[in-house]
């Protein structure tokens, strides 16, 4: 059972009978149905039905020598609205399944951003057709949920906000300068490093961290497409599945300078979710990735 199915509305799918019988139906009456072009070997396939605003389930498999579709894995999905980031990407398949995870690095993370290709399709016809891919992509992040906290704002003025953008400027631009081989901006990021973690040990002994730290994004377990964050609420929406009527929140989030929007199960979330407060939980991170085919 997939652990993430809950964040889109089947948190009472319990048992393998329940299971089957919403994958078949997704396979019967898919919404989305892809296959690779003629030529690639083998014949893949994805089924995506959308059971709320945004979000489904996808199934996705072979096709045989006599057209049937074998399914080989599925999981559920939730479609981002905007781009997040435009950079350099890498992709590598999982060991396990026809998947591919999404690699790239974003410098007001800190960490590289690993994350579930959802256009898999897309993908491998790209690859099929331009043998070698070092462009860099646009990427639409989003998120699935399946705990999180409601946590109240940190109070800044205006002239704060704008002081910590500016700094956040100047910071990316001594990562990237860094990256380069500067020394300068090497040696300038290790002293801000240092007196940064020398503040946050002094404030730590009589504040709660949540008060130092505004917003963070940092790796959760041990499967590398899921993280721990904490980011300010820019918008709330709510919505329902449509086949099992529970309530869904879909949170636009800044987390790190990054903007993506997480859905969580009404249930799972402690608190409620407005403009202006921060959510806090862990995530399992999808995207989506914009490629132009080449016909060669």
């Amino acid at each position: 059972m997939h652990d993430y199915l809950r964040s889109i509305g089947f948190s009472k799918v319990k048992t393998k009978e329940e299971l089957n019988r919403l994958l078949n139906f997704t396979e019967d009456e898919p919404e989305i149905d892809f296959i690779t072009d003629d030529g690639i070997k083998p014949v893949l396939g994805e089924k995506s039905k959308y059971f709320a605003k945004r979000m489904g389930i996808t199934v996705r498999g072979e096709y045989d020598s006599e057209g049937r579709f074998c399914r080989d894995h599925y999981f559920p999905f939730f479609e981002g609205e905007s781009v997040t980031m435009s950079e350099e990407i890498s992709m590598e398949k999982h060991s396990d399944k026809d998947s591919y995870a999404g690699i790239c690095d974003n410098p007001n993370v800190g960490v590289a951003v690993i994350f579930h290709l959802l256009n898999m399709i897309d993908y491998v016809e790209h690859i099929h057709h331009v043998r070698r891919d070092e462009a860099q992509r646009q990427i639409i992040l989003s998120a699935l949920s399946v705990s999180g906290h409601i946590i109240f704002p940190i109070m800044k003025s205006e002239a704060d906000i704008r002081k910590g953008k500016m700094e956040t400027k100047i910071r990316n631009k001594k990562i990237a300068d860094a990256r380069n081989g500067d020394q300068e901006a090497i040696e300038s990021l290790t002293l801000e490093d240092l007196d940064l973690y020398t503040m946050a040990s002094k404030r730590a002994r009589h504040e709660d961290v949540l008060s130092i730290v505004e917003t963070y994004f940092m790796p959760y377990g041990i499967a590398c497409d899921q993280y721990s964050v904490l980011g300010n609420i820019l918008d709330v929406e709510q919505t329902m599945n449509q086949y099992t009527g529970e309530k869904i929140y879909i949170l636009r989030l800044e987390c790190n300078s990054l903007l993506f929007d997480v859905c969580i199960n009404a249930d799972d979330l402690l608190g409620i979710p407005e403009a202006g407060r921060r959510f806090k939980g862990n995530i399992w991170l999808q995207g989506n990735v914009k490629f132009q085919n080449v016909n060669m």
